[in-house]
């Protein structure tokens, strides 16, 4: 099914139910929405002249008008090309370019930033979703609901690109209802009466979460600071009911030392649904410790959107109860629809040992745009090589260990840097740690843990080097520490390794 018949489908069936939100102000009918939606879609192939299969760009912050443009992008048989609002204008001024975008919508400081950028390139139009312009078109004339087809682009979505230019990943409208049909097998339920208030950004997980929501006739809560505001999020959680955000780890920290702090109910909260980063076990225990059964985590890429594997609440809340660290250091079962198998360097399968993580199945990008040459790369043998290093134990449990590219081999062993974080974090002053491979004259690369202590704690590097000394083998154990106030961190809260290894480089 395409996404344009299955909004339409979704607004006729619940047309008096909320359906979008700002903050605690009246929300959307989905009729309402579904309105505005048509309007805009045909403004959008009206009076913008936009063909069919064309691209238009979302550079938006977390703001209502990014739900109801992403809908009108698909009713008008377009592509959304999705991007950080937070990129300098030279990054999205790359975007711009190798998408083809059109039209891009934004506002604020962003729309600004783009003015100049926009004016370099023939046949591309800005608009601003606070203009006059935009609130016109979407009272417009309604563009009716076409046939499509399933295999069009619907989302194309620019890696972070750490190890060289962003790629441009060509996600269809079947790749986002096989990630819908994954989430309500392995995650939960959704109906009427439910709702999800983005915090996180919506250019990336998060706005690929606002679709099961939708399809199922739930509330779409966009906060008033179009982010994470501990006080405002926990008003939120208690005007509202049956409550879900999708959170990165960083984000998840925040919330549960802000419950601590408050000690307010958040009667409002039915499930904090974690991903985009490494979820370390003390972390998912104190999150459960805070939250009870409502802390479920899912692992996916931007090439497999939030569909490789998954714990749900349940099984997470079960497996704190009965202290299966192994289950909380994975994560999780491959999911319903999803095949995922562990290849040797050989590219044979590597039972019970150390791999890269291959996946297939329905959610699998159709490639990357204008690059064939990464695309047969990463989709080789027809599966996503995911560069991701684990295991699949004899549970069925899929372990992640690393990134290939971020595996330290000192004296020729292999080191996971998560094994040690993971050692690291059990110790009661640690709020965050990073570690990485630092050059080593002697054994190639030795380990290097970047430590960011709780407020007002303290820790040595001696009271570190004990606990790793007795929890992981002593040459795995960090050569150097390197206390921080804060990690380095992308909008997404993913820690950016590149930089903490650059900062290991030794000086010139």
């Amino acid at each position: 099914m395409h996404l344009s018949s299955l909004f339409h489908r979704s607004a006729i069936t619940h047309a008096g139910q909320p359906a979008l939100a700002a903050g605690t102000r009246a929300p959307l009918t989905y009729a309402q929405l579904q309105a505005r939606v048509q309007a805009l879609a045909g403004w959008l192939r009206g009076p913008m002249g936009l063909q069919a299969g064309e691209r238009v760009m979302l550079a938006l912050p977390n703001h209502p008008a990014y739900i109801e443009s992403m809908l009108a992008i698909w009713h008008a048989g377009l592509c959304a090309v999705p991007v950080n609002a937070k990129l300098h204008a030279k990054e999205l001024d790359y975007m711009l370019r190798d998408s083809g975008a059109r039209l891009c919508l934004s506002r604020g400081a962003v729309h600004e930033g783009l003015a100049s950028v926009v004016r370099e390139l023939d046949g591309v139009q800005l608009v601003d979703v606070d203009s006059a312009r935009y609130a016109s078109a979407a009272i417009g004339t309604a563009l009716p609901l076409e046939r499509r087809k399933p295999q069009e682009l619907a989302w194309l979505f620019y890696t972070s690109g750490t190890t060289g230019k962003p790629k441009g990943v060509m996600l269809s409208h079947a790749n986002m209802v096989g990630m819908c049909l994954n989430f309500y097998a392995d995650v939960q339920s959704v109906q009427p009466g439910d709702a999800i208030v983005h915090v996180a950004p919506l250019s990336h997980g998060a706005g690929l979460y606002s679709i099961p929501y939708w399809l199922h006739g739930a509330l779409q809560i966009i906060p008033d600071s179009g982010g994470l505001d501990e006080d405002e999020l926990s008003a939120l959680l208690t005007h509202y009911r049956r409550v879900s955000l999708f959170a990165s780890p960083t984000i998840v920290q925040r919330m549960v030392r802000h419950a601590r702090q408050t000690n307010g109910p958040q009667p409002g909260l039915r499930t904090l649904i974690v991903g985009g980063a490494p979820f370390y076990v003390e972390d998912i225990k104190d999150a459960v410790a805070c939250y009870g059964a409502r802390v479920a985590q899912i692992y996916g890429q931007g090439e497999s959107p939030m569909s490789i594997s998954a714990l749900s609440a349940a099984q997470i809340a079960n497996a704190v109860a009965n202290n299966d660290d192994i289950l909380l250091g994975s994560v999780g079962y491959v999911q319903a629809s999803m095949e995922v198998e562990v290849r040797a360097a050989s590219g044979q399968p590597a039972a019970g040992e150390l791999g890269e993580v291959v996946v297939s199945g329905p959610t699998v990008m159709q490639g990357y745009w204008n690059n064939p040459r990464a695309s047969a790369d990463t989709l080789a043998d027809g599966w996503l090589h995911t560069g991701d290093i684990g295991i699949l134990d004899e549970r069925g449990l899929l372990h992640l260990k690393d990134r290939s590219k971020d595996v330290i081999i000192s004296g020729g062993t292999n080191i996971y840097p998560r094994e040690v974080e993971e050692a690291l974090m059990r110790h009661d002053a640690v709020q965050e740690v990073s570690v990485v491979g630092s050059p080593d004259p002697e054994w190639g690369e030795s380990v290097l843990a970047f430590v960011v202590l709780k407020p007002g704690a303290r820790a040595t590097e001696q009271d570190l080097d004990q606990l790793c000394l007795a929890s992981i083998a002593r040459f795995k154990r960090p050569k150097r520490y390197v206390f921080l106030d804060e990690l380095p961190k992308n909008s997404t809260g993913k820690v950016l390794k590149r930089e903490l290894q650059q900062r290991a480089l030794p000086t010139p």
